[in-house]
């Protein structure tokens, strides 16, 4: 019934595959640590229009919190006008109320990652981000190492990591903000912590304030949050897809070099 093949033959189309289109993104346009909502909302944007765009993902799956929505109940909401981006990538939602919106997470979910990798996003994920490539005055790329090595004693980890290189970076690592307090812990920048739980005043300001944080280093989604203490704004996620297109115009202006026109601020 199936085409007859050798276990050896398996191991080398995966090894062929994946170390073919690894060493092409070892430098890219975009790398966008996190693949949440807003990083990969940026991610499929920026692939759309050409650019060559990584996402660095430390979990086995995509999506974060856009799987399970809040207190394990996988119902996402949403607040006008973010009906017009699922209208975008065809995810179904429901009228809660005027201008409240609920959808299903896993159905949001599995389209949203569908709709990056269809756009040509490519995707590490059980990667873990270590460090910035610093040089210039600027951030140029990451420092990456397999998940798992995180999670075994030092004393048996003597793995170093490698380093992936592009013209811009993004934060979309949530309340974590991994990449920017990276820079943090050297004093090179000083960040803010979230705040207590505010949603109408939170969703707007993570769009708002999502922006260029350092040279070369952008930020996105709850990253945002965290670098300027900003309210948490729960399980609801019209701020986050947002912030996720804002990013990505922010991105294409820097690697471009110039404002187009063409490229309108996303507002909410």
């Amino acid at each position: 019934m199936f085409q007859p093949v050798t276990e050896a033959k398996i191991t080398k189309a995966i090894l062929k595959e994946f170390a073919g289109w690894f060493e092409e993104y070892i430098t890219s346009d975009v790398i966008i640590i996190g693949g949440g909502p807003s990083g990969l909302t940026a991610a499929r944007d920026l692939s759309k229009d050409g650019f060559k765009t990584l996402v660095v993902e430390a979990n086995n799956y995509l999506g974060g919190g856009f799987w399970i929505g809040g207190y394990l109940m996988n119902t996402l909401t949403f607040r006008a006008p973010a009906n017009e981006i699922l209208d975008e990538l065809n995810i179904p939602y429901k009228e809660a109320e005027p201008g409240l919106f609920t959808a299903d997470g896993p159905n949001a979910c599995s389209k949203l990652i569908s709709a990056a990798c269809d756009a040509g996003v490519k995707i590490l994920n059980m990667t873990k981000f270590d460090d910035v490539v610093l040089r210039n005055g600027r951030v140029e790329g990451a420092v990456i190492n397999w998940t798992p090595i995180s999670a075994l004693p030092r004393q048996i980890t003597c793995v170093d990591p490698v380093s992936i290189e592009a013209k811009v970076v993004i934060d979309a690592t949530g309340h974590d903000a991994h990449v920017c307090k990276s820079l943090e812990k050297r004093g090179i920048i000083k960040l803010s912590e979230f705040g207590p739980m505010d949603a109408n005043t939170s969703e707007a300001l993570v769009v708002e304030k999502t922006s260029e944080i350092f040279p070369g280093l952008l930020v996105c989604g709850m990253a945002v949050s965290t670098c300027y203490g900003i309210p948490r704004m729960g399980p609801t996620f019209a701020g986050m897809l947002y912030s996720g297109k804002k990013v990505a115009r922010l991105a294409k202006e820097k690697i471009l070099g110039v404002k187009k026109e063409s490229l309108e601020p996303v507002t909410a």
